[in-house]
């Protein structure tokens, strides 16, 4: 897929089902729009998932919440399966769309989404695509192509999915490359694996026991508590809104814990939104100063806090030129990353990231590991963290600033502290966890400032 700038042909499809009334759409309709515009916001745009389908919220009612859990699990199964959807398209298409073709090819990915993996019945699926495909003049003469196709995927296309090697097929040749290089062929492939499938739901809880058993849930060894899967909107389960819990994959709760008692300590959480590891540490007594440059993101977690009754002093401004008054205990760097080890949670991932984003990223993250050990008072500990699977992120990090820096040390890591299997931490003493072992890929660094 590529993406095209200009003039935004999607913008007919939204218009045209306002202008209809809501009323006027058939059952299903507006979350197969939504879908379709989503899709072309991830795939041509490169916006984040989640960004994007924060945008098509509508009222609270029962209706608006089924519509929005279809939109996504319509979306983030195109995104998981685009190489094997792909295929399949590409084998009932005598010839490319036309230039001037609309939104049809993500109408014609997310029809097919819906027959080969959601097993939704064929005379839905075709009869809504085609009536999104006539809502758009630069598509209405597509309409007869679209049912065409789409009848061909519904009566054979199974038979073409079910010998794919989907890990490989799902998997940009790069990433795999790089993930082969690193883990091996065996884990390169597990990896690959593990993203096909929706995770489940980890939480952080206040009282993990009680949370687990409201919500049917099971306690972690690391306490993180774990939902089979999300049980319609997040936002109405029981002990949402009294701050009993938030969204937090079990990977990333590690890295909080890193630093040790922090009660009563000064502690800074550097690019910290959404706030997950900000709530943990203000939960555990420390005195938080927030820092993050996105005013947006800062509101957000100014949001979450407030939801958690938890406090936290907030700074809109960019790390590397942010100046704090005085140096802090302990900091926390959960620096901006690829997100190569969150795909199981964002499959955008998978088609808006390139290797050209990690090689830009690299070395931000050494501005920002360098300006975050300043912040350490001598004796201090630095926790430098990310979500990526790609060692010039991780480890190689760690071992250039080490290498110029002696007035910093390498704090090992035990597994025991954590409560995670030894298989966990690495030979150097960081933390290492990878989607085979049931969480986010995370990689973490413990640092601690002579006295």
């Amino acid at each position: 897929m590529h993406r095209a700038s200009g003039a935004d042909p999607g913008a007919e499809l939204a218009t045209t089902g306002r202008r209809a009334g809501r009323a006027a759409d058939p059952p299903g309709l507006k979350a197969r729009r939504d879908a379709v515009l989503a899709l072309a916001a991830v795939l041509r745009e490169g916006r984040p998932l989640d960004l994007v389908l924060a945008g098509t919220g509508g009222d609270d009612d029962a209706g608006e919440s089924r519509d929005r859990a279809l939109t996504r699990v319509i979306v983030a199964t195109t995104l998981r399966r685009l190489g094997e959807i792909e295929r399949v398209l590409g084998r009932f298409l005598e010839r490319p769309l036309p230039r001037k073709s609309g939104r049809a090819r993500e109408i014609l990915l997310t029809g097919a989404t819906q027959l080969l993996f959601l097993r939704t019945p064929p005379h839905a699926v075709i009869d809504l695509a085609v009536r999104l495909t006539g809502a758009q003049p630069d598509s209405r003469h597509l309409g007869g192509l679209v049912n065409a196709v789409l009848r061909k995927v519904a009566a054979g296309g199974e038979d073409l999915v079910s010998g794919d090697d989907a890990a490989v097929v799902n998997t940009p040749a790069w990433l795999m490359e790089r993930w082969t290089a690193a883990f091996g062929s065996d884990r390169a492939q597990a990896i690959a694996a593990s993203h096909l499938n929706e995770p489940p739901l980890d939480l952080t809880a206040r009282v993990p026991a009680a949370v687990a058993a409201e919500l049917g849930g099971v306690v972690l060894p690391s306490g993180t508590v774990r939902l089979a899967a999300a049980r319609g909107r997040i936002e109405d389960l029981p002990g949402y809104r009294e701050g009993g819990w938030w969204v937090q994959d079990a990977a990333a709760a590690l890295p909080a814990r890193l630093l040790g008692e922090v009660r009563d300590k000064r502690v800074a959480d550097l690019c910290a939104a959404p706030g997950g590891k900000t709530a943990q540490l203000a939960a555990a007594g420390a005195a938080v100063t927030v820092v993050e440059r996105s005013a947006a993101r800062l509101r957000r977690l100014e949001a979450n806090l407030q939801r958690l009754k938890l406090s936290a002093e907030l700074v809109c401004a960019d790390v590397t030129e942010w100046q704090p008054a005085e140096r802090f205990d302990a900091v926390l760097l959960d620096a901006p990353c690829s997100a190569t080890g969150t795909i199981r949670r964002n499959p955008d991932v998978l088609h808006n990231k390139t290797p050209t984003t990690i090689a830009a990223l690299v070395p931000l993250q050494a501005q920002l590991i360098r300006r975050a050990i300043d912040m350490v008072k001598p004796g201090g500990r630095l926790v430098y963290a990310t979500c990526s699977l790609e060692d010039e992120e991780c480890g190689q990090q760690i071992e250039a600033l080490l290498a110029e820096r002696r007035d910093i040390a390498r704090e090992p890591i035990r597994a025991e502290e954590l409560q995670v299997e030894s298989a966990l931490i690495d030979d150097a003493g960081d933390l290492r966890t990878l989607p085979i072992h049931g969480m986010d890929g995370f990689y973490a660094a413990r640092l601690r400032k002579s006295e």
